[in-house]
């Protein structure tokens, strides 16, 4: 993984620093000694080499400096314009020269990219570890949404299982209204029947004489509630039914009952009496 990054870098750093040369030697060589054009040629590219080793260095140490990478990127922007100004004045091929005159600032742009993914590189270890989280986190999403889509489809079920069962009920109240609204009218017909009148009247019993029963309908629909009935308290037992009642219930298993277990058989019976009559009859009868 490191290669795919640093091998372009040093490839485009490698062309930058060919072209540089070249056009300072060929730029410059009108204008003085080629010596002293392959001396300024090898002083820019050897001024962008050093700072370039440089910032490796402290970033293989995991430092870092801004003077000495504002000093590499003057160094590139310099061979950029050397580039550029070269491609300006050239009488030929002068497109050719300006379209290779990024060069430099691609290099530095590749050495950027590759301390950026030296300082975000992770070991196999960390990889495989983030790998596994994701694929469980993918796991979870997964069986959340199948879970929400089966509560959904059950709820969609129960929602229609219930709205018929709504709908038959319904349907069932509409047709016990409509057969007990037509018993109804059979009931009144007959009971405002002359016919049927003086049937019912010879066969009733009158209450007072002289007057003729009425035969009413029964009561359907809205009545009104009942009051309460208060409750009226039992009286109380005499000391010696008291004391009979409590015999019977101690008795009534062998071994004789104990005094709660009696008590609370005989208030499970109705019986009513205070603790302290209780108590008593119990001594009394044991």
């Amino acid at each position: 993984m490191r290669a795919k990054t640093v091998l372009p870098a040093v490839a485009m750093t490698a062309v930058s620093m060919v072209l540089t040369l070249a056009v300072v030697v060929m730029w410059l060589g009108a204008a003085v000694p080629w010596p002293v054009a392959l001396v300024v040629g090898l002083g820019i590219d050897g001024g962008w080499l050093a700072t370039l080793a440089y910032e490796r260095r402290l970033a293989a140490q995991g430092d870092h400096n801004r003077a000495v990478t504002a000093v590499g990127w003057s160094f590139g922007i310099l061979a950029a314009g050397v580039l550029i100004a070269h491609a300006l004045t050239a009488e030929e091929s002068a497109g050719a020269w300006l379209a290779v005159a990024w060069l430099p600032i691609a290099a530095k742009a590749l050495w950027l990219v590759h301390s950026m993914w030296e300082r975000t590189a992770l070991t196999p270890v960390a990889l495989d570890a983030i790998r596994g989280i994701q694929q469980e986190a993918r796991d979870e999403a997964a069986v959340a949404r199948a879970r929400l889509r089966a509560e959904a489809a059950t709820e969609e079920t129960r929602l229609t299982a219930v709205t018929e069962a709504g709908a038959r009920v319904a349907r069932v109240q509409a047709k016990t209204a409509q057969t007990l609204a037509g018993a109804w009218s059979t009931l009144e017909t007959a009971r405002a029947g002359e016919e049927t009148g003086r049937a019912l009247t010879s066969v009733t019993a009158r209450v007072t004489p002289g007057v003729t029963p009425r035969w009413e309908l029964p009561v359907w629909g809205p009545t009104e509630p009942l009051a309460a009935r208060s409750l009226e308290s039992a009286p109380a037992l005499t000391d010696e039914a008291l004391d009979v009642i409590v015999d019977e219930i101690r008795t009534s298993e062998t071994p004789a009952l104990s005094y709660r277990e009696m008590a609370a058989r005989f208030r499970a019976a109705g019986h009513s009496a205070s603790e302290v009559r209780l108590r008593a009859a119990w001594k009394r009868v044991a």
